[in-house]
């Protein structure tokens, strides 16, 4: 295992289209719920724990080695809003493209042949940390990264937001990824014995809500 392929994966020049999604933010600032690094905060903490969550489990047990086809149905189920289930999809095709071609693989090359239009991408999340070599705790930190590590980049661009301000909501919610990783890594390892209804369901309507909103809007900076 090379730990450093972590940072691979988790850096936003990674060519997995996280860049052009917002994870709600670009809804929560024009319905203003997000006016500055105070209410960011919030809408980041409230995101790790529900959304956040439930990737990081759904990747930690696909890092595990569990049926990638049950996991995607779990996550679906997971996912009420149509709006995000196709992001989802999209963004774990764009994942799996960057990863065949960085960590070619066996189990990445049978995932894409069983999901042409793409698996969540929690889902491929945690079958490309495999791939490289990696732990489910590695997996699950990666998600749940990523589960605030977009709203706060961009935040930066929908308010001019003073970059600093974003970086330090990543750094004082540290703590609580901690938790959440830990929480979804124990989670996952019980998926082998009781099935994927031992994953979290943690739910965010708001979220859900704001997704298929924004989906209406005939111009937006952000995707999703």
């Amino acid at each position: 295992m090379s730990r450093a392929a972590l940072l691979v994966l988790a850096d936003g020049r990674f060519p997995a289209g996280g860049h052009a999604h917002s994870g709600g933010a670009e809804a929560a600032v024009k319905a203003g719920r997000i006016t500055g690094a105070a209410s960011l905060e919030d809408f980041c903490r409230g995101r790790l724990h529900t959304t956040g969550l439930v990737s990081a489990s759904l990747a930690a047990a696909a890092a595990l080695g569990a049926e990638p086809a049950e996991l995607d149905a779990a996550a679906d189920t997971r996912t009420p809003s149509p709006a995000l289930r196709a992001t989802a999809r999209r963004l774990g095709r764009q994942l799996m493209r960057a990863a065949r071609a960085t960590w070619p693989s066996a189990e990445l090359d049978a995932l894409a042949r069983g999901f042409p239009k793409g698996a969540h991408q929690p889902v491929v999340l945690g079958v490309v940390a495999r791939a490289a070599g990696l732990e489910p705790e590695d997996a699950a930190y990666c998600a749940v990264y990523e589960s605030v590590s977009g709203p706060a980049t961009a935040t930066v661009r929908l308010l001019g937001l003073d970059p600093f301000d974003a970086t330090g909501v990543l750094a004082r919610l540290a703590p609580e990824l901690d938790r959440v990783a830990q929480t979804a890594v124990e989670a996952a390892r019980r998926v082998r014995a009781e099935g994927v209804d031992a994953l979290p369901a943690a739910s965010a309507p708001l979220l859900e809500i704001s997704a298929e909103w924004h989906a209406s809007w005939s111009v937006r900076l952000f995707a999703s």
